[in-house]
């Protein structure tokens, strides 16, 4: 089979760009993989800030208007 040689040099260079883009992929990969752990930490912990916040709001409300018995 004779293949073109304008042929046989576009289908070079579409291998040529692909291996490109995987390269490029492995690299956004491992920076996902580096980053998304550490915000997904973060995240979690103001969270649980929050909620630790709300309970103290929440406390200091029921303990201002509780009544305050005098013996």
């Amino acid at each position: 089979m004779v293949v073109d040689e304008s042929i046989s040099s576009a289908l070079n260079r579409i291998a040529d760009n692909q291996e490109e883009m995987n390269d490029i992929l492995k690299r956004i990969a491992n920076h996902y993989d580096g980053v998304v752990p550490v915000m997904t930490r973060n995240a979690k912990r103001v969270e649980e800030a929050h909620e630790e916040q709300e309970k103290g709001f929440t406390q200091g409300l029921k303990d201002m208007f509780t009544p305050v018995r005098e013996n």
